[in-house]
């Protein structure tokens, strides 16, 4: 379980630590591909099943909801110090350490207040809360039970002479599961530094346009996508989202365009001859990140 100690036992430097993180933050395709996180910082308490394909994946809530997007962040925060650390040829232990001013650092947000620091806290419990079951298979091995993605959690403070405590340092161990991912398979890939400022369902167009455009353009069903991205609302708000994002062109490295084609007809209940139309949603790199 999460602890919070009021005084540190011995003072921890930068020079023990796994942060800072130097370069792009990095994430492992398994979980840029499949919907893990809910897209809502509402507190979801309902069990999440999700199917495709040969993919099954379960997800319960801890006693504050699933983990969110949101709390993702420390997720590929986490996962990019332990592939920079196996980039570097240094010895990758399950346990990382770092400093909540370098994650704050890493994802924008330049001077973090109190209730950013309430947040990151609320984040890693529910990170440590939140039970998943898959058969996605990472290191050639498949966990049949359940994990959270983190088995450890521990935030600890150094009371100050007037009363106040700050916080030290942060250590975690990410999931086996996960840890597999990143020291045996190495399917990482880099993210804009964009990513942080944008909106939830945003930024899974980005991860699964990541996924799946490095030969060039895909092609993807509406409700296909809609199911993929892990979105619980109306697929008719996703496209109205879809518009304005090809409008506003939003997207870093990615251009989004919807793509509606005449399928055939049919005959409403009044007689009247109605078209079919069949939305795709076309992703594909911009030219810099092609040649990139």
């Amino acid at each position: 379980m999460m602890a919070k100690s009021p005084a540190i036992a011995r003072q921890i430097s930068l020079f023990d630590m796994d942060s800072p993180l130097h370069g792009k933050v990095r994430g492992e395709r398994s979980i840029m591909d499949y919907p893990f996180f809910v897209l809502s910082k509402n507190a979801h308490l309902e069990p999440i099943e999700y199917k495709h394909d040969q993919v099954t994946i379960q997800i319960r809530p801890s006693a504050t909801g699933v983990a969110t997007m949101w709390d993702k962040e420390i997720l590929l925060y986490v996962a990019s110090l332990v592939a920079q650390a196996i980039a570097d040829g240094q010895t990758s232990d399950e346990d990382v350490t770092f400093s909540a001013h370098d994650f704050f650092r890493i994802t924008g947000v330049e001077r973090p207040s109190v209730r950013d620091y309430r947040r990151f806290g609320e984040a890693l419990e529910r990170l440590q809360g939140t039970q998943i079951k898959t058969n996605i298979e990472t290191g050639s091995k498949i966990d049949r039970g359940w994990f959270s993605w983190l088995s450890e959690a521990q935030v600890e403070y150094e009371k100050m002479a007037n009363g106040d405590e700050v916080l030290r340092y942060v250590r975690v161990r990410p999931c086996n599961w996960l840890y597999r991912a990143i020291k045996r398979d190495q399917r990482i890939y880099h993210y804009h530094h964009d990513y942080f400022r944008l909106g939830a369902i945003e930024r899974r167009l980005y991860e699964i346009a990541h996924c799946y455009c490095e030969a060039g353009p895909i092609d993807i069903n509406l409700e296909e996508l809609h199911h993929k991205i892990g979105s619980m609302g109306p697929m008719k708000r996703l496209k109205q989202l879809l518009k304005s994002i090809e409008a506003e062109n939003r997207l870093p490295e990615y251009d989004v365009s919807l793509i509606e084609v005449v399928s055939g007809e049919r005959t409403d209940s009044l007689g009247r001859r109605r078209k079919s139309v069949t939305t795709s949603v076309r992703m594909k790199p911009r030219q810099r990140s092609i040649s990139a």
